[in-house]
């Protein structure tokens, strides 16, 4: 003991702060005990919402352990079949975040910004009163094989998304098309994690796609990842390499290339194959090609764009689901949303008191892919915010390297804080 309280003393040892915590489907965090201090509580709540599944994930992953705990009464055949088994909506996770130590890879530990969050218990309750988990099998084998009698094992999720990830040794990513700001540092961790954390790592993950143990190392990779909805059960024999919040990552490594000299990229596809200039596969290159249009949004309600830039047919669903999707014509509704925008796409410019309210725009421009249209997903998993005005008339673009000039006395740095 006296050892611990010497390392306790110089620093040495961890800094240990338990929580306990509640999630609903939709992955919002609400604690029931936690550190008092607000940057502490905010890492508790980002490793919960980085680490546990949410809407269609949480669906399947509570799916699958009900069919691994023998419940049905009946072989699933069909999505619809697994969507017969009722979900519960509230969860419950007790825990500590863990400063100073790193996760260990259990499943039970996810790592945050300087240490962990571990996970002592999850339940699982539909009234918020009585809590239940599945209860551990003794022989993992078995609930293997109840699962897998199950056709629907097999079934897949849909691709909702393509993004290229280009990562350089030196560690800088880009990726292609931008993605959504909740989806960014997610598709930067995955690219990491499939090529390598340190350097002994990406040239091992390098050799091991091209089969050749002494392989000349790449100054940098290009990864593409497709992005599912959950399937709607877990198959063991699935691709997914990593899951974040309500979507499945998918490496497609057969259409992924490195490059030795940063001029060339070789397919790992097909070894044998002669690099190309820096010109992306013509298959991708379409993809990634989206033809969008650009719709106005404003405070009011209204929702404009220009003539015969969206399909008359598509036009008033497109009102609806952005009103419903932005708050637009409630006033509240419309105040809260335009917060959250500002707040997380200046997230690192901005020092804002807590309590504070940013100033509300008047209307926000919107990119809108148009094969969205006929999707019926609403529109707000796929529309892209570029521009907002203040006050009607100045525009101020969303990604310029410039905090808009109406929120500069939130600037950090600004000294009106």
């Amino acid at each position: 003991m006296g050892e611990a309280k010497r390392r306790k003393q110089l620093g040495l040892m961890p800094e240990v702060h338990a929580f306990e915590a509640l999630m609903d489907q939709d992955g919002a965090v609400t604690f029931v005990r936690a550190p008092d201090d607000a940057a502490l509580r905010s890492q508790v709540e980002g490793g919960l919402r980085a680490s546990q599944p949410y809407g269609p994930a949480w669906d399947s992953e509570y799916r699958t352990g009900y069919v691994m705990a023998g419940r049905p009464d009946r072989f699933l055949e069909t999505a619809e079949d697994v969507e017969t088994i009722d979900v519960p909506p509230h969860r419950r996770f007790t825990g500590d975040l863990v400063l100073g130590k790193p996760a260990q890879r259990d499943g039970m530990s996810f790592p945050v910004d300087g240490g962990h969050v571990r996970l002592r218990t999850q339940q699982h309750s539909f009234d918020a009163a009585r809590w239940e988990s599945f209860p551990a099998s003794p022989d993992p084998r078995r609930a293997l094989e109840y699962l897998m009698q199950h056709p629907a094992v097999n079934l897949t999720g849909e691709r909702v998304a393509t993004f290229l990830a280009e990562h350089w040794l030196e560690g800088r990513i880009d990726i292609t098309p931008e993605p959504p700001e909740d989806l960014l540092d997610a598709l930067e961790t995955v690219t990491r994690e499939f090529h390598g954390e340190t350097s002994e790592e990406w040239a091992e993950t390098h050799r091991e796609l091209l089969g050749e143990d002494d392989a000349p190392l790449p100054v940098a990779r290009r990864l593409v990842l497709d992005l599912r909805r959950p399937a709607p059960l877990h198959s063991p024999l699935s691709v997914a390499f990593a899951v974040h919040g309500n979507v499945e990552f998918h490496p497609d490594t057969a259409r992924s290339t490195y490059t030795l000299d940063g001029e060339l990229w070789h397919p790992y596809g097909d070894p044998e194959a002669e690099g190309q200039a820096d010109d992306l596969d013509p298959d991708l290159a379409q993809f990634f090609d989206v033809e969008t249009a650009t719709v106005t949004v404003h405070a009011d309600g209204r929702v404009e764009w220009d003539e015969n830039a969206i399909p008359e047919q598509h036009a008033e669903h497109l009102r609806t689901d952005l009103r419903e999707a932005t708050g637009a014509g409630q006033a509240d509704a419309w105040a809260a949303w335009t917060d959250e925008l500002l707040r997380s796409t200046f997230d690192h410019e901005l020092e804002i008191p807590e309590g504070a309210a940013l100033p509300v725009p008047q209307a926000v421009r919107l990119d809108i892919p148009l094969d969205a249209l006929d999707d019926p997903d609403p529109l707000a998993q796929t529309f892209m915010e570029s521009e907002v005005t203040f006050d009607g008339q100045h525009w101020r673009d969303l990604y310029d390297e410039e905090v808009p000039e109406e929120l500069q006395p939130f600037a950090a740095g600004s000294g009106a804080n």
